[in-house]
């Protein structure tokens, strides 16, 4: 049986910035996560991807920021239990969570942080009779090493940021990079879209909208995909590879059997600390749902700041908690 002050459900960047802020306030964290390696999905789907809305880093891999969480919770000794999923959790009669894990491992704590992400997670796969055949030979629905596409033709389909943003990196790896769009408008960031507009103006990729790939081709290896335009037109495309990139389709897996409040494939939380409808578990990051909510990683890191508040507060309600900036407390863990 593990014990601890918080368990936290998640090892993404929300999770593990959670651990930082409860050390500063000298609680003891456990984290549990399916992965076998910390860092969500930013460590299993897109490791090399930059991001760049993270204060203070005008970019940052998304493997580097996990690095980097990592580093600074550290001093505070979190543990983990990985490739495990958290399958059950009970109230105890001392006021405690229990959480068992699908492989029968046991944590205590009083207090429970979801920081889960989109809980269980598959990339949306496009409707192609034969795609399954190509699937790790010419198909990728995600980009963990982009230095696997150096000097390959690439074909990518998709409006939103990830297929704009790896447009744009992708750019100075492959020899040949062509997006494809259904629709002229874009989901992504208009920054995102005005490089991608530029790089097809300066003829550094290809941009293609109001078409879809309508099929694939090859012997054993992808050779080739069909383009289908919107006015009837169709071309072939030589391609070594195409990444659809349609999104991920979230599945809340156990979360559903917990005894909370849910919205859309979302758990519903208080907004003065993320607090669910249960006492002592809280939500954070994108696995919470309130209005206003915004899928970013700052957020998370707000709401992870304001739940382990109240996680202190529970285990020791008779004393005051006053607020210390680091520059007064000195180091984290000296």
């Amino acid at each position: 049986m593990i014990e601890t002050d918080i368990i936290i459900i998640g090892a993404g960047p929300t999770g593990l910035f959670a651990v930082f802020e409860a050390g500063l306030l000298k609680l003891k964290c456990h984290l549990i996560d399916y992965l076998p390696q910390p860092g969500g999905q930013l460590a299993e789907i897109y490791p090399k991807k930059p991001i760049y809305d993270i204060p203070g880093f005008p970019s940052i891999l998304a493997g580097e920021l996990v690095d980097n969480l990592l580093k600074q919770s550290a001093p505070f000794n979190p543990g983990f239990t990985l490739g495990e999923r958290a399958e059950i959790i009970e109230k105890t009669d001392n006021d405690q969570f229990k959480v068992t894990t699908d492989r029968g491992t046991v944590h205590v704590a009083p207090n429970i942080l979801i920081a889960g992400g989109l809980g269980c997670f598959a990339p949306r796969k496009p409707e192609l009779a034969n795609i399954e055949k190509f699937e790790d030979h010419g198909v990728d629905y995600i980009i963990k090493d982009p230095e696997k596409f150096r000097n390959k033709k690439i074909v990518l389909a998709g409006g939103g940021d990830s297929a704009l943003d790896w447009t744009v990196f992708l750019a100075d790896v492959a020899s040949e990079v062509t997006l494809v769009h259904r629709r002229t408008a874009f989901r992504g960031a208009p920054d995102s879209v005005e490089k991608v507009e530029n790089l097809d103006k300066t003829g550094k990729i290809k941009l293609i909208t109001e078409a879809q790939i309508t099929a694939l081709d090859g012997d054993t290896e992808l050779s080739k995909v069909t383009l289908a335009e919107n006015n009837g037109t169709i071309h072939e495309i030589e391609a070594d590879y195409y990444i659809p990139l349609f999104g991920l389709s979230p599945k809340l897996g156990p979360i559903k059997e917990w005894g909370l409040d849910l919205g859309k494939e979302a758990i519903l939380v208080d907004t003065k600390d993320y607090q669910t409808n249960a006492p002592g578990i809280f939500a954070i990051g994108d696995i919470n749902q309130y209005e206003g909510k915004l899928k970013l990683i700052l957020c998370g890191f707000h709401e992870a700041t304001l739940a382990v508040q109240s996680c202190y507060k529970r285990i020791f309600p008779d004393k005051k908690l006053v607020l210390k900036y680091t520059t007064v407390m000195g180091a984290p863990g000296s």
